[in-house]
């Protein structure tokens, strides 16, 4: 965390009123759903809460992280109709209008702390989304995140600006909308481990980075959850009994992390129950949350392991089959065949487009189409 005697006014913000469930939403996926919605219509965007995960990953000072990474984020833009048609690494502020000229609206990846229309400008780093286009020759921003913060408000909004005062970008993307629309995306979950990830947090002998770093995380264990709950309710599917209350009990794990930050911080001893808490409320989300295993997803990850030549961890790792090195469009042909032989399925003609194609998870959504039919 950095600060800053720098007082310099924000950006005189356009609200705008909440088009998406901006609440629900993390900063990569807040302004994926913008153009979700824009394309394909209210509430699309909930789609992106279809799959619940739990999977820990490697992250700031040796703690495990729940946070996906941007790339397996863009990665899943499909299950809400988007499609990518360019991609700019590390784009200089000044290459933005072009590319905005050419293209259209942008969505772009880049450091919060240079974003003036933010509460976090000059306070803090992270990777945070945004989407711009140009309005006469200045930029128009457009940012649907919502989130209270130390420094104040994040909300959706809308602001017009000169080029110059953007940042740096280290991602530009240009996404249009899927011809086939959205697709219907059933409800999954992954989960790691529980226990593993308790005691990452509980033995960490920096109890302030421990704790700092378990307030974001359990802020977006919270926001995952809601997220997922919409998604079942606006596709006419029930929550699981008792998944109301589980969300408060969320709510309030996230403020107690924040507290128990915020006294480390002050030289005081952080609460003895949190981690307690914290144990007992991921084996609730866990039971609550969890579907039986399908034994085809397993045969599916196999398969396309083989064909690829690599083993079934590297490939989870990569955010799309696209990602293996080697990967080739005439391998996808194999994988398609070799699914069908081996669990005796026939995918529907019309879902074997690319965009179904490239994601270890698409193929398990054909896969679970193919059998119901």
């Amino acid at each position: 965390m950095t600060s800053t005697t720098d007082t310099a006014p924000a950006p005189e913000r356009t609200p705008t009123a909440p088009s998406v469930r901006a609440e629900l939403l993390d900063c990569v996926q807040s302004n994926l759903a913008v153009l979700a919605d824009r394309f394909h219509g209210p509430d699309t965007h909930l789609a992106l809460g279809a799959t619940l995960r739990f999977a820990p990953r490697p992250g700031p000072h040796g703690l495990p992280t729940l946070e996906p990474e941007a790339a397996h984020q863009l990665a899943a833009v499909a299950d809400v109709g988007l499609v990518e048609h360019t991609r700019r690494y590390d784009v200089p502020a000044g290459e933005l209008a072009a590319l905005a000229a050419a293209h259209g609206p942008l969505y772009v990846m880049a450091d919060s702390h240079d974003m003036p229309w933010l509460p976090y400008h000059r306070q803090r780093h992270m990777q945070h989304s945004y989407l711009v286009a140009a309005e006469g020759d200045r930029a128009l921003v457009v940012d649907a995140y919502h989130s209270y913060t130390p420094w104040g408000l994040a909300a959706p909004g809308e602001w017009t600006l000169d080029w110059a005062e953007l940042p740096p970008s280290s991602l530009v993307v240009v996404f249009g909308p899927a011809e086939a629309g959205a697709p219907e995306t059933t409800p999954g979950s992954e989960y790691g481990d529980v226990d593993g990830y308790t005691a990452a947090y509980a033995g960490h002998p920096d109890r302030f980075a421990a704790l700092d770093r378990l307030t974001t995380e359990t802020w977006l264990l919270a926001r995952s959850r809601r997220l997922h709950a919409a998604f079942l309710e606006h596709t006419g599917r029930t929550p699981g009994p008792g998944t109301a209350e589980h969300l408060r009990r969320l709510d309030r794990l996230a403020e107690q992390a924040f507290l128990a930050m915020r006294r480390v911080q002050r030289g005081r001893p952080e609460p003895a129950r949190l981690m307690t808490d914290l144990a007992d409320a991921l084996h609730a989300d866990r039971a609550l949350f969890a579907a039986p295993p399908d034994p085809s997803h397993d045969t599916v990850t196999r398969t396309v392991a083989e064909v690829l030549g690599v083993d079934t961890a590297a490939l989870l790792a990569a955010p799309a089959l696209t990602a293996v090195p080697g990967f080739n469009s005439f391998q996808v042909v194999e994988i398609v065949e070799a699914l069908e032989e081996r669990l005796g399925i026939e995918f529907a003609a019309e879902d074997l487009l690319p965009e179904n194609l490239h994601r270890v998870e698409d193929l398990r959504r054909l896969v679970a189409s193919a059998r119901a039919r």
